[in-house]
């Protein structure tokens, strides 16, 4: 049974082979967009105002893909082998990545939220949205800050 058990680390490699996959894909994702953006500056001479918002989704796109491979690294480093990474990019227990999720969520939720700022149709939904962005950020960094028993 030991021997199973110190095995069954390496099922951790199906999530990092996963999120390894999923990162690559982001990546396309945020380089098509960025396609996109380009061919829109372009073809509009910078006059578009959906400029703006496309280069902040592409920087949104980047981030997420980032953050993906983030996951991916430190899956790795905390269930298979060390790896030869700078140490932002790795997570060295469950809490740690726990952590930077939040901290990546944060950023997402601040970028989704000036996405509609600067589209806005509706004040009072746009209150509504940017105190529940308020909120979960307040919370999450909460648990960064605090939930780590030392």
């Amino acid at each position: 049974m030991k021997f199973i058990l110190e095995k069954s680390k390496y099922l951790a490699l199906v999530g990092v082979i996963a999120l390894l996959f999923a990162a690559a894909a982001a990546f396309v994702w945020g380089t098509l967009k960025t396609v996109g953006t380009i061919s829109l500056v372009l073809s509009s001479m910078g006059m578009d105002k959906a400029i703006t918002v496309q280069l902040i989704e592409i920087v949104d796109s980047f981030l997420v893909a980032t953050a993906v491979l983030i996951f991916a690294t430190s899956l790795y480093e905390l269930f298979i082998d060390k790896l030869d990474l700078p140490e932002w990019m790795l997570a060295h227990d469950l809490y740690e990545l726990k952590t930077k999720l939040s901290s990546m969520i944060v950023l997402v939720m601040a970028v989704k939220f000036l996405e509609k700022l600067l589209d806005v149709k509706d004040a009072n939904a746009l209150l509504q949205i940017g105190i529940a962005t308020a909120l979960m950020s307040g919370v999450l960094i909460a648990f960064g800050y605090f939930g780590k028993k030392e």
